[in-house]
C-alpha cells in the first residue's frame, strides 16, 4: 500500500481519490467526447420521444430539448470549473459542504441512481445485441421461448457479456475510460445520422413537424407549460452526470479546456443529438403511423445483415462508453469515498457491476411514460444536492476550498465540522428533499412533477444560505478565511 501524504487520515484516502497532480490529460476534444457519448445513447433517445405525451408537437418538442441543453451547459459549467479547480472526485469534493463523514449521504446517492441507470444501459444494448443475434442465428430463437427472473436465456447471455465488458474498460482506469470515451463518442453518430437518413427515405423524405399526441395541438399559450416541462426533464435525464461532472474535469488542465469542451459538447452536439432524435421519430411517424419510442424497434427492419452489424456493433460499443462515463465511474468513486482504505476504484466497479444485477433493470425499463417518471424521481434526489454545493462553494466559501483539507479527519479540521459532518447540510438535503421527492411522486402534485429538477436545486441552494445565515459553521468559516489570509501572505511575500 502506498505511504499516505502527511496530514491525511487512512479513513478518507486512497491514491484513486487522491487530490489531481499534474497538469491534466482531459482538454476540450477529450470532455466534448465525454457529453458526446452521455447524450448519444438508447435510453436518451427514448427520453427525447416520451416528451411526446406532454402533448407537443415536433417543434415544441425540439424547442424544450434545445433550452434544455442550454441550462444543462451552465449548470455543467458552475460544477466543471469548481471541479477543475480543486482538483479532486466529486464524493470527496462534496466533503467540503457535507463534511468529511457526511459527504457519504450525497455521493452514495448518487451512485444508487447511477447502479440503476447502469443496468438499464446495459439492458437495451444487450436486447440490440439480441437482435443482432436473432437476424444471423435464426435458430438461437429458441433460447429465447423460457425465461428466468423475466429475461430470457438469450437475453442474460447478452446482457452478461455486454456487463463483463464494462467491468474489464473500468478495471483498467480512468486513462482506458477516456481512450474509449474519445472514440465511442463520435462513433454513435455514424450510427444516428445513418439510421436518420434510412427512416427519412422511407418517409419519402417528409416529416410533420406539428405531429403531436392528442386530439388538437396545445395553442402557443397553453404549450408553454408543457415546453418547459420538456426543459425540466431534459435537464433531469443529466442530474446525475452534472452532479459529479468533476470526476472528469478535475483531470482538466485548466478552466478554459472545461468550459470549451461544454460549449462543444453542449450547445453544439446536444441540441445537435435533441434535433436529430426528434427527426427520427417524426420520420418514424410517416412510416409507422406512431413515434417510434424504442429504436430497437426500427433496427429490427433493416433487411442487411451487414448493415445491422455495424449499427449494432456501433451502438453496443457506444453504449458501453456512455455507462462507464456517467452510470460507472460516479459508484465506483462514491463507494471508494465510503471505506478508501478498504475499497479501490476498482473494487468499487466490482460492487456498482453487481449491485446493477440485483436490480433486474429490465424490469425497470418498459415505456417512455416509466422512464420520464424515473427521472423525475432522479431530479428530486440529485437537484437539492447541486443546488446544496453550488450555493455552499460559490455563495459561502467564495470558490475557496483547500484540496488537502478534504482529507483530515483531525477534530480541529477545516471540513470536520461536528463529528464528521455538516449538520447544516444534511439539514438543508432532508427539508429539500422531501419536497421535491413528495412533488415527484405523489399523485396530488402531478402537474408539478415534471419540474423536480430545477424545484430541488432551488430549494437546496436558498435552504441551504438560510440555515448557514441562522447557525453559520464559525469554526469551519473562520478556517477557510485564516487560510485564505495565510495564502495571500506567502504569494505577497513572494512579489
Amino acid at each position: 500500500m502506498a505511504s499516505i501524504p502527511p496530514g491525511y487520515s487512512s479513513r478518507l484516502y486512497n491514491e484513486d481519490i487522491a487530490p489531481r497532480e499534474g497538469e491534466g490529460t482531459w482538454k476540450t476534444w477529450n470532455l466534448f467526447a465525454w457529453w458526446m457519448s452521455c447524450w448519444h445513447s438508447l435510453a436518451g433517445y427514448t427520453m427525447a420521444i416520451g416528451l411526446l405525451v406532454l402533448g407537443l408537437t415536433g417543434w415544441q418538442m425540439a424547442l424544450g430539448l434545445s433550452l434544455g441543453v442550454v441550462v444543462i451547459y451552465f449548470a455543467s459549467n458552475l460544477m466543471g470549473v469548481a471541479g477543475q479547480k480543486v482538483g479532486v472526485p466529486f464524493p470527496v469534493f462534496s466533503r467540503a459542504s457535507f463534511g468529511v463523514f457526511g459527504a457519504n449521504i450525497p455521493s452514495l446517492l448518487r451512485a444508487f441512481v447511477a447502479v440503476a441507470w447502469y443496468g438499464i444501459q446495459t439492458y437495451l444494448a444487450s436486447a440490440a445485441v439480441m437482435l443482432l443475434v436473432l437476424k444471423v442465428l435464426p435458430g438461437s430463437k429458441t433460447l429465447t421461448e423460457s425465461s428466468f427472473l423475466g429475461l430470457s436465456a438469450l437475453g442474460w447471455i447478452c446482457f452478461l457479456i455486454l456487463w463483463a465488458a464494462q467491468l474489464v474498460v473500468l478495471h483498467r482506469g480512468m486513462e482506458t475510460v477516456r481512450r474509449l470515451s474519445d472514440f465511442a463518442g463520435p462513433s454513435i453518430w455514424i450510427a444516428m445520422i445513418a439510421l436518420a437518413i434510412w427512416t427519412l427515405a422511407r418517409a419519402n423524405w417528409t416529416l410533420d413537424w406539428n405531429y403531436h399526441v392528442g386530439a388538437a395541438p396545445l395553442s402557443l399559450s397553453s404549450s408553454i407549460v408543457p415546453v418547459l416541462s420538456a426543459v425540466s426533464l431534459t435537464c433531469a435525464f443529466m442530474a446525475g452526470p452534472m452532479l459529479n461532472f468533476a470526476d472528469f474535469t478535475r483531470f482538466s488542465p485548466d478552466k478554459k479546456s472545461v468550459v470549451n469542451g461544454n460549449r462543444l459538447g453542449l450547445l453544439l452536439n446536444g441540441v445537435a443529438f435533441c434535433v436529430v432524435s426528434v427527426v427520427i421519430a417524426l420520420a418514424s411517424v410517416k412510416v409507422y403511423g406512431k413515434a417510434v419510442s424504442d429504436p430497437i424497434e426500427l433496427l429490427g427492419d433493416i433487411d442487411s445483415v451487414t448493415i445491422l452489424l455495424i449499427a449494432i456493433i456501433t451502438i453496443g460499443i457506444a453504449t458501453i462508453g456512455i455507462n462507464i462515463i456517467a452510470n460507472f465511474v460516479s459508484p465506483s468513486y462514491g463507494f471508494a469515498n465510503v471505506l478508501p482504505k478498504y475499497i479501490s476504484f476498482r473494487t468499487g466497479g466490482i460492487i456498482t457491476a453487481l449491485l446493477a444485477l440485483l436490480v433486474m433493470p429490465w424490469n425497470l425499463y418498459s415505456n417512455p411514460i416509466v422512464i420520464n417518471l424515473f427521472i423525475g424521481g432522479v431530479g428530486a434526489l440529485m437537484g437539492p444536492i447541486f443546488g446544496i454545493m453550488m450555493a455552499d462553494y460559490y455563495l459561502i466559501r467564495k470558490a475557496q476550498v483547500d484540496p488537502h483539507s478534504l482529507y483530515s479527519d483531525a477534530p480541529n479540521g477545516r471540513y470536520f465540522y461536528s463529528r464528521g459532518t455538516n449538520l447544516n447540510s444534511v439539514i438543508s438535503i432532508a427539508i429539500s428533499g422531501a419536497i421535491t421527492l413528495c412533488v415527484a411522486l405523489m399523485p396530488v402534485f402531478e402537474s408539478l412533477a415534471t419540474f423536480s429538477w430545477p424545484i430541488g436545486v432551488a430549494l437546496g441552494g436558498l435552504s441551504c444560505l438560510l440555515i448557514n445565515r441562522l447557525r453559520p459553521n464559525v469554526h469551519a468559516r473562520a478556517a477557510d478565511m485564516l487560510a485564505e489570509a495565510s495564502d495571500l501572505n506567502v504569494e505577497t511575500n513572494k512579489v
